[in-house]
């Protein structure tokens, strides 16, 4: 039991903190993302604990935060706005099927096909979303219901709070790290607050966060194609975001910890969680980047840290919203601030001048496109962008030498890669009209990708036949071989395994 708890080792006792911690700062999180969609703040903390209940149990990223999170509550705004919060639980549940779905087809590997930059991208974009959102903690609703900044006494009062917040989470761990300083600073802040009869903003000045135990509700809608139609465009792009930021932060994480966690798990983990919420009257979600870097920081390594946080969560809102919501903003402010510090990549500044402009303009791009959009659009972007730039940089590598044999044969030995995008610079490598009437082309430095590789020979084939003259092919690795025969006849020609090179070559007499 405590090898499943704790799997990459660490400390029960460290779980346990880290999940309080986590719990506390999880609250005004659900319950503003919950105004985001449109939806009573009850319906985001449920998604909150079912969330981040269920994928610490089955999830393949043991530390690892899920809950309600932004990037699902801005998609189904619209949903929510048309057709009600019916609509919204049915497309919870579909969206939860598909991510199980990609889990079982395996899709979660692809997440190594992000590059680099896109990574960095990812997380300074993260961490710029999370400070602007903190920005609205430093405003105030007028009687008009109009939110403006704040100002004189209140606003100095919010300031340093949040300082206080900031130092004694920065400067603690070099005293002691038996608690974890960003509970301390919560906890000291909170007491300093009421205490102090200090006037700031507090959790109970959003919402209420008292509630029942969530109960099983089927969604109230047709269950037929028309709500089929109503319901898929949301749940798809839901599932989109959801896995993206999921096994994206997955990485961050693994990172950080040196350890791996295990993506298509975690796939699954999310769409039985997210199945489940929308079964209970949660909102959805996914990951979030912020609440699990809080616990990591706070030594949360293992399932329970994220099992106590979601059970914690459930306390408050059954037992304890009374003491939750005299927890000061500040507090929670300034524990996000840290976390925007430390999440975002700050040697990624200092890397720009010294990696290639491309993945310079890859890593900005990503993280505009993150603020300005949301992370599917991004991390799509960025990856097509890095798709591109290297292709562009493949089909420039392509080149061949020429020597001649004793018979008089012309042989270009070609290098770099035969591909869609090098195919033009392949032809430009070759001159049949001033050839001799045999040559030779070896593949030993070369390969053949695709079909477009495998067109671009067949049309070099036909420009020496129609010259009269013979195009042999020499060195091609079996992969390349097996395309070439698999094209049938496009390319004529009769290859044999080399038993030297344990390739397929020609005869060349």
């Amino acid at each position: 039991m405590l090898k499943f708890l704790m799997p990459h080792g660490g400390s029960l006792k460290s779980d346990l903190l880290s999940g309080l911690t986590v719990a506390l700062a999880l609250v005004p999180e659900a319950v503003a993302f919950s105004f985001v969609a449109g939806v009573d703040p009850l319906v985001g903390l449920y998604a909150a604990f079912i969330m981040g209940f269920i994928t610490a149990t089955l999830g393949g990223r043991p530390g690892m935060i899920s809950g309600a999170t932004g990037a699902v509550a801005v998609v189904v705004v619209a949903l929510v706005s048309t057709h009600g919060i019916e609509y919204l639980f049915g497309a919870v549940i579909l969206m939860g099927l598909i991510q199980v779905s990609a889990g079982v087809l395996k899709l979660g590997k692809f997440i190594r096909l992000v590059p680099h930059p896109v990574m960095l991208g990812f997380v300074n974009g993260l961490a710029i979303i999370i400070f602007l959102a903190q920005l609205g903690q430093f405003k105030v609703k007028t009687e008009t219901g109009e939110s403006v900044w704040m100002q004189g006494q209140t606003l100095w009062t919010m300031v340093g709070l949040v300082c206080l917040t900031m130092a004694i989470i920065h400067y603690l761990p070099k005293l002691t790290k038996a608690v974890p300083s960003s509970l301390a600073a919560i906890a000291v802040v909170s007491l300093s607050v009421n205490l102090l009869h200090l006037e700031t903003p507090k959790v109970g000045d959003i919402a209420s966060v008292a509630g029942g135990f969530p109960t099983f509700h089927i969604p109230q809608i047709p269950w037929n194609f028309e709500s089929l139609q109503i319901i898929l465009p949301f749940a798809v792009i839901m599932a989109a975001v959801g896995l993206i930021e999921s096994l994206m932060t997955l990485s961050l994480i693994d990172e950080i910890t040196e350890t791996r966690g295990r993506g298509n798990k975690e796939c699954i983990g999310q769409g039985t969680a997210n199945v489940v919420t929308g079964l209970f009257g949660g909102m959805g979600g996914c990951a979030m980047i912020g609440q699990s870097m809080i616990n990591v920081n706070s030594g949360g390594r293992g399932r329970a840290s994220g099992i106590s946080g979601a059970l914690f969560l459930l306390v408050f809102i059954l037992f304890a919203s009374s003491l939750i919501e005299m927890i000061p903003l500040a507090a929670l402010t300034g524990v996000m601030f840290m976390v925007v510090i430390g999440t975002f990549a700050w040697p990624s500044i200092r890397l720009l001048a010294k990696i290639p402009r491309s993945d310079a303009f890859v890593l900005i791009l990503v993280s505009g496109v993150t603020v300005v959009t949301d992370l599917a659009i991004a991390v799509g972007v960025g990856v097509v962008v890095s798709a591109l730039v290297f292709a562009w940089k493949s089909a420039q590598r392509i080149s061949a030498t020429v020597e001649f044999t004793e018979q008089g044969a012309k042989v270009y030995n070609l290098s770099g890669q035969l591909f869609f995008g090098s195919v033009q610079s392949f032809h430009e490598q070759f001159s049949p009209s001033q050839d001799p009437i045999e040559v030779i082309i070896d593949f030993k430095d070369s390969r053949v990708f695709d079909h477009s590789g495998v067109e671009a020979i067949n049309n070099l084939t036909d420009r020496y036949h129609t010259q009269g003259k013979l195009l042999r092919l020499k060195h091609l690795s079996k992969e390349c071989a097996a395309l070439i025969n698999n094209a049938g006849s496009m390319v004529d020609i009769n290859m044999i395994e080399d038993p030297q090179y344990h390739l397929a070559v020609d005869e060349l007499g």
